[in-house]
């Protein structure tokens, strides 16, 4: 299907150049910052949380067109679902470009655009440097997020602030 492809292709290109929800946000109550050594991919993102619930979603920082892509889509579906929510949304995209996932229980609507990187595995820590900074942000994690570290789950546990995808 390849206009479905090149659809795809540049809703990326559209995200990246014109990223929604960049800049810094004042009022955020949960703040973290990630790095892909890999790509030069540097990202800050800044959360704000009300009783559980993501009211708004801002980032800055400089990277290449996946990764503020990934950052901008993320950053629109996550205003509104609780920090639950959030998670659930990160496994099912991490599942689908990682090409680890078949069915998700979560539907993840314009980020399934970002399905191709698994075909790449290379551009897997571009795509996921913003959701794994999430994460680091909704914890309050102070140490920055790396994608050329351990395995998430135990810097996750550990709190060391590193991911690895792939």
């Amino acid at each position: 299907m390849p206009e479905l492809r090149d659809l795809y292709q540049e809703l990326i290109i559209d995200h990246g150049r014109r990223p929604r929800n960049y800049g810094a946000l004042a009022d955020a109550n949960h703040r973290a910052e990630g790095f892909n050594p890999l790509c030069g991919d540097r990202i800050t993102l800044f959360v704000k949380t009300r009783e559980g619930v993501i009211e708004d979603v801002r980032f800055e920082g400089t990277g290449c067109a996946i990764s503020t892509a990934s950052a901008s889509l993320m950053s629109e579906a996550l205003k509104g679902r609780t920090e639950a929510e959030a998670r659930a949304l990160f496994d099912g995209f991490h599942a689908l470009v990682t090409g680890e996932g078949a069915a998700q229980e979560t539907p993840l609507g314009k980020l399934e655009v970002l399905a191709g990187v698994a075909e790449f595995p290379a551009r897997v820590k571009c795509a996921t440097l913003a959701w794994h900074t999430l994460l680091a942000a909704l914890k309050d994690q102070s140490a920055p997020v790396s994608t050329e570290q351990d395995d998430p789950e135990r810097a996750d546990a550990a709190g060391t602030g590193r991911a690895s995808d792939g």
